[in-house]
């Protein structure tokens, strides 16, 4: 029997995290999270954490280390994260199956 992950992190994005969290100290993990607020209604948020939570999804991969919270799972479900550098700028880019709308900064959506 097969465990689907609900949240994809590629290969670009963990070598990203990887780079940042090797400034910060050995046990800081990247926090994905999803608030009410931004121009669509709902906006990601990127932060550090020195602790999962139990009921944390945790998603570790080479190094890599990213957490999301039970109440934003839902919203993520099925999502890609990417770290995407483009000539606006290097950002991580969540790609939301749930996104019914989306604005364009790339972290505000309404489902």
């Amino acid at each position: 029997m097969t465990t689907e992950i609900p949240v994809v992190v590629t290969d670009r994005a963990v070598a990203r995290i990887r780079e940042i969290l090797a400034t910060e100290t050995p046990e800081t993990k990247l926090r994905v999270s999803v608030l009410g607020g931004g121009c669509s209604g709902f906006q990601y948020d990127f932060g550090f954490d020195t602790s999962a939570q139990p009921d944390d999804l945790v998603i570790a991969n080479d190094g890599a280390t990213v957490l999301i919270d039970p109440v934003s799972l839902p919203f993520l479900a099925g999502s890609q994260i990417d770290f995407v550098d483009e000539l606006i700028g290097a950002s991580f880019k969540i790609t939301n199956p749930n996104a019914t709308a989306s604005c364009g900064c790339g972290t505000s959506f309404s489902v």
